[in-house]
Parts: structure tokens; C-alpha cells; sequence
């Protein structure tokens, strides 16, 4: 069973059984588990999904069913890279003052109000769906688009834009480090959030060790 968080309005077709929505915090999710049978717990969550991992923790506690965490490496600077680092959203938009200059916001949509504290500047945005109302940004432009995303399109998506500086969270994963690959090939500064701290697990990081750990056996819930 896939659980999806219900935040992309049209996720992708999946080869398993989804389901959409919470469960009801860390007491939610435990019933859950022992209501369904489910005999391991993945937690495959987006690195920055510090709460949810955290519920996942407690729950698998509370049911009495093993868990392992599914993440993907942090990125890290090479060289020719031109990254400053801060610890969270707060800190990114305390890197921004200063003189206005045309920002990459590549967050997604949750914390893009935050940067309003910070209107000098103009924000190029993208979101995986169109939102309900306009960003609360006095100067922006919007692009929908949904990854993977590719060097020569973020190339040109940050020449079209004058972009001159990226703001990103340290994801990882190669679905979205094209963009990381464009700064470096421009020369452009990046603000590189680092990932929030995570509850002690069973880290895995390839899908193939994942596989490996619920020991393929057949008729488990996971």
C-alpha cells in the first residue's frame, strides 16, 4: 500500500494500491497498522518531511512493526560550486538582504510566503501544480512543470529569467539536481538549506536494499 500525503493534485500512476490522506497523527497511524495487517513500514518520505518521519517512528513503536527509513544521499558542493549554507527557511530569507536581484526559488509551494519578508526581489517560482491563489510575492513569475528535470532546460529556463541566484532545499536525488548543475555551469550563487534533523532509524538508500530488507516474502502488507 503507497500512502500518499494528498499534496500533488495529480500524482503520478502507481503498480501498487494507493491511498491518499493522513492517518490521524502517531495514534492514527498505529491503528492503522495493526488494523490492516501490516507487517513492515517504509518510510519513503521527502527528507524535509521531518514530522511525518517522526510519526512513522512512533507509530512502528507503538504497533510493534519494523520500520526502515528510505532516503536519498544529501548533495553535496563540488567544485565549481558556489554554495553558502543556512539551517532553514528563516535563514535562507535572512541570506536574501541586500539589493534586489532575480532569485530561483526552488522550494515548491509550502514555504514561498516566508520570502515576502523579503520583497526587493524578483522571485522566479515552480510549482508541480498550479496553486489555489497568486504567491504572496509582489514581483514573481510562475512556471507549473513537474520533473524529472534536465541540465540543458534549466539552462535555458535560468537565462530566459536573468536568474542570478538559486535557493533550494538539499533534497538530494537526481530528479531535481539539474538545476544545481545549471548554477554551477552559470557561475550562480546557491542557498543550500540544509535537511531538518530526523528521528534515529534503520536508514536505507537504495530501493534494492529496501527490497532486500522486507526479504520478498509474499502476503505482506508494507
Amino acid at each position: 500500500m503507497l500512502s500518499y500525503a494528498g499534496r500533488t493534485d495529480n500524482p503520478r500512476a502507481q503498480p501498487v494500491p494507493v491511498r491518499v490522506g493522513g492517518f490521524g497523527g502517531v495514534a492514527g497511524l498505529a491503528a492503522y497498522l495493526a488494523r490492516e495487517g501490516v507487517t513492515h513500514l517504509i518510510d519513503a518520505t521527502h527528507p524535509f518531511a521531518a514530522t511525518m518521519s517522526a510519526h512513522a517512528v512512533d507509530a512502528a513503536r507503538l504497533a510493534n512493526v519494523p520500520h526502515a527509513m528510505l532516503t536519498r544521499p544529501a548533495w553535496q558542493a563540488g567544485e565549481g560550486d558556489r554554495w553558502s549554507h543556512v539551517r532553514d527557511i528563516a535563514g535562507a530569507v535572512q541570506a536574501l538582504e541586500g539589493p534586489p536581484r532575480r532569485v530561483m526559488l526552488a522550494l515548491g509551494r509550502m514555504h514561498v510566503a516566508a520570502f515576502a519578508a523579503q520583497p526587493q526581489h524578483h522571485y522566479l517560482l515552480r510549482f508541480v501544480d498550479a496553486p489555489n491563489a497568486p504567491p504572496a510575492l509582489p514581483s514573481h513569475h510562475l512556471v507549473v512543470d513537474r520533473g524529472p528535470f534536465t541540465l540543458e532546460g534549466d539552462l535555458a529556463l535560468m537565462r530566459a529569467h536573468g536568474i542570478d541566484l538559486i535557493v533550494a532545499k538539499n533534497a538530494g536525488g537526481d530528479g531535481a539536481r539539474a538545476k544545481l548543475d545549471a548554477a554551477r555551469a552559470l557561475g550562480l550563487p546557491v542557498v543550500m538549506i540544509a535537511r531538518p534533523p530526523l528521528p534515529h532509524a534503520h536508514v536505507l538508500e537504495q530501493v534494492g536494499d529496501v527490497l532486500a530488507w522486507i526479504g520478498h516474502a509474499a502476503q505482506r502488507g508494507v
